[in-house]
């Protein structure tokens, strides 16, 4: 069932079920395929090189940065308007208490204060905001 007709004019081909070999993709000789060194697998050109390493103090300041977002604390872009969105706010400050709660006992006494202290201030602030 390599083909069906779907209405007028439309011809589905599906390649998998096909007997005919795929022209599109041309397998490389073993001799020309080379691998990426390490220090850029999986890195595209696009992508800066000076990202911080991903680890739970930075995960949890970029949440807390996203919610200082949504609390209007700064544009999505340069010379844009700050707009609030205090469902998203809270939002994020739900999935923060949420990745507490997961990981508690599991963190070192510097990761455990620092999830307690941004905690802390959105929710504060999310009530100041609110009311």
């Amino acid at each position: 069932m390599a083909e069906e007709t779907k209405g007028e004019g439309f011809v589905i081909k599906d390649r998998r079920f096909s007997e005919e070999p795929d022209t599109q993709t041309k397998e490389e000789p073993a001799s020309a395929k080379t691998e990426e060194p390490k220090e850029t697998a999986g890195k595209t050109s696009a992508e800066p090189a000076d990202y911080p390493a991903v680890n739970f103090t930075n995960f949890v300041i970029s949440l807390s940065t996203s919610a200082l977002f949504h609390f209007g604390d700064f544009p999505e872009y340069e010379g844009g308007k700050a707009e609030k969105n205090l469902p998203a706010a809270k939002q994020t400050i739900d999935i923060l208490d949420m990745l507490q709660k997961k990981t508690a006992g599991n963190l070192d006494p510097n990761e455990a204060g620092l999830i307690e202290g941004v905690l802390y201030e959105l929710k504060m602030r999310y009530v100041k905001e609110k009311g």
